[in-house]
């Protein structure tokens, strides 16, 4: 009777502090408001579960303790129970998954207006890359990295020489505006999170993932590294910024571009040859 009191005291606890104490969502800045409705469901569905299976532990320790005049019956299959319990978590597992599906397949369905921005992590930052005004980005190929060339690009490709380039800075973007994040790593596995837009995805070198969304509210907003990728892993912050169209093309108009920045690293090692 303890152990069944003590059980019972568990679940009602656990209870009284979920409403006591609940689990806060920052407020949403995107169009992924659906994520948090499934987030809100899988708790419904899992508390559920816990309160039955922790009440029923609770059942089974008082309905079946230890008495003098009764012996166990012995009952290794219950097909009838057996039969129930399967039904009843397939119900739950298709509870669970089919929300998440079908947010799943909006959150890789890539609207065609969107525009593709490239986020470049390193350890431990982050660069990026937009399009210049033909609107596409240029090829890159990890073996042209280097010092002058920190993201790659081909410069045999015409598209690259207008790349724009943002380094170790903030991120600008739209508001209302679809974006396609193109995420890469240089070095190790990272993760490119901001938690009021709800959506991350892993950065896995030598491969180019995606995921978009719409920027729905102005604000400045962190960026966090949600995979442990080393000693600075703490420290792989950046913000991002969504700012109205005004705003956005006056910061976008004072970006340089991948051939401006040639040139400019091109007439500083000539001053260093010249003071030789």
């Amino acid at each position: 009777m303890f152990v069944a009191f003590i059980l019972f005291l568990v679940v009602v606890g656990t209870l009284v502090f979920h409403f006591w104490s609940p689990y806060w969502l920052t407020p949403v800045a995107s169009n992924w408001g659906s994520m948090d409705q499934t987030l809100i469901l899988t708790f419904w569905v899992t508390g559920a579960v816990f309160m039955a299976v922790g009440l029923f532990m609770v059942y089974c320790v008082w309905r079946y303790r230890y008495q003098k005049d009764r012996k166990a019956e012995y009952k290794p299959e219950d097909k009838k129970l057996e039969f129930r319990l399967t039904l009843l978590t397939a119900i739950g597992v298709v509870a669970l998954l089919a929300p998440g599906l079908i947010v799943w397949k909006d959150f890789v369905t890539v609207p065609k207006n969107a525009v593709e921005v490239e986020v470049v992590g390193y350890q431990w930052g982050w660069n990026y890359r937009l399009p210049g005004e033909d609107g596409i980005l240029g090829k890159t190929d990890i073996k042209n990295i280097s010092d002058n060339n920190p993201y790659g690009l081909d410069l045999n490709d015409s598209n690259s020489k207008d790349d724009i380039m943002v380094q170790d800075a903030d991120l600008h973007l739209q508001i209302d505006k679809p974006v396609k994040l193109l995420l890469r790593s240089i070095d190790a596995l990272h993760n490119f999170y901001v938690p009021e837009f709800r959506a991350k995805m892993d950065m896995v070198p030598g491969m180019i993932t995606f995921y978009w969304l719409t920027p729905t509210k102005t604000g400045e907003y962190e960026i966090l590294c949600a995979e442990l990728c080393g000693t600075g892993h703490y420290a792989m912050l950046g913000t991002v910024l969504v700012e109205e169209e005004r705003d956005y093309s006056n910061w976008l108009a004072q970006q340089i571009t991948f051939e401006n920045a040639l040139a400019q690293n091109r007439t500083i090692l000539q001053l260093a040859e010249n003071k030789k």
